[in-house]
Formats: structure tokens, sequence, C-alpha cells
């Protein structure tokens, strides 16, 4: 009788450790992934970002070509020029910006995955201290 309270106790044991142990994993795993996440959206933003500029080339081209065939005076093509790159220039600080909070965020949830991975194993620790105790005294009869 005392060996099977023995191999219950091991068994409540093992399984408070096995919880608390899965629940760090569980974390880190989300961190992982939330961190990969992250990777993902700055390479997309990149990509966007590229072909964003490369539309705005297309764009000028057109312009400037359209000014030099339609004979358009008191506007220079360098001054058109000059003022789109200000507003496409500001335009590209906003979206870069959005794009870096964007990434933060994620990070963040990535670190807050983590701890709360943490906070749940520590939690279950502490919530079976009174069984853990149990389970020793019993282990040592």
């Amino acid at each position: 009788m005392a060996y099977v309270a023995v191999a219950a106790a091991y068994a409540a044991l093992a399984g408070t450790v096995v919880t608390a142990y899965g629940q760090v994993q569980a974390g880190k795993a989300q961190q992982e992934s939330l961190e990969r996440q992250a990777e993902a959206e700055k390479l997309r933003a990149s990509t966007e970002e590229l072909a964003r500029r490369e539309e705005l080339n297309r764009a000028l081209a057109a312009n400037q070509l359209a000014m030099a065939s339609g004979g358009i005076s008191g506007v220079t093509p360098e001054s058109i020029s000059l003022e789109s790159a200000k507003k496409i220039g500001a335009s590209e600080q906003v979206i870069g910006l959005s794009e870096k909070l964007k990434q933060a965020q994620l990070q963040r949830q990535a670190q807050a995955a983590r701890t709360q991975g943490i906070m749940g194993a520590t939690s279950t620790l502490l919530s079976s201290s009174k069984d853990i105790a149990e389970s020793i005294e019993t282990i040592r009869g």
C-alpha cells in the first residue's frame, strides 16, 4: 500500500513538472513564431517599398516625357521632380515608420509570450506547492 502512495506521489510530481515545462515551451514556441512573423513583415515591407519606388520612377519618367513632348512652359521638369520627390519622401517616411512600429509590436508580443509561459509555469509550481510538499513527505515515508 505504501508503494502505491509513493508511486502516486512521484506521478503527481512528474505531472506538475511536465505541466510547468510545457508552459515554458509553449511560451518559447509562441515567441519564436512571432519573431518569424516580424521577420516576414520586415521582408514584405522591403518588397513593397521597392515596388513603390519602381512605380514612382515610372510615373516620374512618364511625367517628364509628357512635359517634354507637350512643350509645357513656366515649369521645369526638375522643379516637378523635386516637388514629387519631397512628397514621396515624406510618404515613404510615414510608411517606413508604420512598418517599423508593426515589427516592434510583434517583437513585444514575442517577449510577452515568453514571459507569459514562464509566469504560467511559476504559477503552476506555486499553486502545486502544497501537493508537492505532500508528495515529498509521502516519498520520504
